[in-house]
């Protein structure tokens, strides 16, 4: 049988249609993608990974990415609990559970996630103090991850991770922290002299109860302080005449004192 021109132009673009309408009906999602199929609006589910087949013009698929996405929540100018203006800002870390919902449930889930982050970064940080906030920033960090976790779950969304990047204060704050951090060492410093004072006096309290009971140790306290005294040079010691015989021993010790120097 032999075709006419016409015939096989025509059964060239029949094959032509039947392979574009194969191709386009064919679709691959990597292993981390999830397809969700609508079919003439009504929802079919997810389909994926790899290779599946939708009818073209009646059935619309949205692809999404399940693995770890990463959002920079912009810095929130917020007034903490003790009326004090900052700068902050932080980072989410959040991941699609369920790829209808995060679909049918909100609009655009990446938007609407980052959106809540900032509200939700103002209402906890601005029920914290300052102190609170420099201080115990995994405490926050963790309060902020469960609050963003409960919104997010109607949508099909696990927030695994909140974490504070960076706290900005005025410059009179840090003026004013500077001193108060001064004043705290100058205060520790103190007490640490004092400190040592009053272990010095609780020791030199023991040691006079202790020549006061012992006469003989204090008379050779003296003895050896007079010795040590006699060691320097220029100097004239006078020994008095309560010592007795411990003058002599004095004299002694300073000529020997001369003759080491000499």
């Amino acid at each position: 049988m032999i075709l006419s021109p016409a015939q096989m132009v025509a059964i060239f673009f029949l094959v032509l249609i039947i392979i574009i309408i194969l191709a386009s009906s064919i679709r691959v999602v990597y292993e981390y993608e999830r397809a969700v199929i609508f079919r003439l609006g009504r929802l079919l589910g997810a389909k994926g990974p790899g290779l599946f087949f939708r009818m073209p013009i009646v059935d619309r698929f949205v692809k999404v990415d399940l693995r770890v996405v990463t959002v920079d929540v912009p810095k929130q100018r917020i007034v903490t609990k003790d009326n004090v203006s900052v700068d902050v800002d932080a980072v989410i870390y959040y991941r699609v559970m369920d790829p209808v919902k995060a679909v049918t449930a909100v609009e655009n889930y990446v938007y609407a996630t980052s959106l809540l982050g900032q509200t939700v970064l103002r209402d906890v940080l601005g029920q914290s103090e300052l102190d609170e906030l420099l201080s115990k920033r995994e405490e926050l960090n963790k309060r902020l991850t469960q609050t963003l976790d409960i919104l997010t779950d109607p949508w099909g969304i696990k927030v695994t991770a909140v974490s504070i990047k960076d706290v900005s204060l005025p410059e009179s704050m840090l003026r004013a922290m500077a001193k108060q951090a001064e004043a705290e060492r100058e205060r520790r410093s103190r007490i640490i002299v004092a400190e040592g004072e009053l272990q010095a006096s609780k020791i030199m309290a023991e040691a006079a109860r202790a020549y006061q009971e012992q006469p003989v140790a204090l008379r050779l306290r003296e003895l050896q302080t007079l010795i040590d005294i006699a060691r320097e040079k220029n100097l004239v010691i006078i020994a008095p005449q309560a010592l007795g015989e411990l003058g002599t021993v004095i004299g002694l010790a300073s000529k020997v004192a001369e003759k080491e120097r000499g």
